[in-house]
């Protein structure tokens, strides 16, 4: 349980590490394309990203470290999953909301409300009694699950598709909830995948767990991206959060046999939710909007002379 517990905190601290120095390289990008507009070069003048302009952010090196760390998150949330009961692997991976916003307090000098702090807290709080609380990791596993996890990745993606085109309000909130579901069935994938315990790389790779694992955490990765670009950040990412705890939550104790501590069934759903909603919470700060959107590092970093110098040449 324990060594479960530090893993999925190593995958919570890596994904909010990794967001927020994307989004430093994100700024940085943005910074180097005002000060060629300013000096006449040739610039990204397209309003929405484009290939060249995600190509140049992805080639500076704070994004490329937060590459590497987004991997060992993945990483993390497999092994965890496989460790601990879902609701609170997926819990402490969600939590990395507050992560994101303690870090960008720190490393990007962004201010904090009231507000975050105590929801922060609180989200704390019912973390450690949902630790107290979790029972033995579920050991249930049909063959049936394996392909169900590979049906539930394409239905989910092709349903988030289709969604995106003809809604017109809420687009946003409703990518992101789609975008948790798919990484709450990459957590349920991961708990079933054969030949990882003990490793057998021939029977993981015949495994449709496996596939259905990957597809779920890329196509989940790329809703939750479009969903940041079509509307309200904070809603795309307190969306998310409910998504990747509720669903694999609910299946782990229904189906895969994730259980509660005797006289700890009350306590435990309480605090489940009240992770939840306290990282639904969070996820309405300014700071973590700020990240997600790539425009916290813009906020301290300085203005170049540059600029400095086509304003007062204006």
């Amino acid at each position: 349980m324990t060594v479960g517990i530090i893993v999925a905190v190593v995958g919570s601290v890596a994904f909010a590490l990794a967001a927020v120095l994307q989004s430093m390289a994100a700024a940085w990008h943005a910074r180097d394309n005002a000060i060629a507009a300013a000096e006449g070069r040739k610039c990204d003048t397209k309003p929405q990203p484009s290939l060249r302009s995600t190509l140049r952010t992805m080639m500076k090196w704070p994004f490329l470290i937060g590459l590497a760390l987004d991997v060992v998150g993945f990483a993390a949330t497999i092994v965890s999953a496989k460790l601990i009961p879902l609701f609170l692997s997926q819990s402490i991976i969600a939590a990395r909301l507050v992560v994101t916003a303690l870090l960008a307090m720190v490393m990007l000098h962004l201010a904090l409300r009231t507000r975050d702090w105590i929801a922060g807290t609180v989200v704390i709080i019912a973390l450690v009694v949902l630790a107290i609380g979790a029972g033995s990791e579920g050991r249930v596993n049909d063959d049936w699950m394996h392909w169900a996890t590979v049906v539930a990745g394409v239905v989910l993606f092709g349903l988030g598709l289709v969604l995106m085109r003809v809604l017109h309000s809420h687009i946003a909130s409703i990518t992101g909830l789609v975008a948790g579901a798919l990484f709450g069935v990459m957590a349920v994938a991961s708990r079933v995948l054969h030949g990882l315990s003990p490793f057998d790389l021939g029977q993981m790779l015949t495994d449709p767990a496996l596939y259905a694992l990957a597809f779920s955490g890329l196509s989940g990765f790329y809703l939750f991206t479009v969903a940041l670009q079509t509307g309200s950040v904070n809603g795309a990412a307190a969306a998310l959060v409910v998504g990747e705890t509720v669903l694999p939550g609910a299946i782990g104790i229904l189906l895969l046999g994730d259980t509660i501590r005797d006289g700890w069934v009350i306590p435990t759903g309480i605090a489940f939710a009240v992770a939840v909603i306290g990282g639904v919470v969070v996820s309405s700060s300014s700071a973590v909007a700020a990240v997600e959107t790539g425009e916290a590092a813009a906020f301290h970093e300085p203005r170049p002379p540059q600029l400095e110098k086509a304003s007062s040449d204006a």
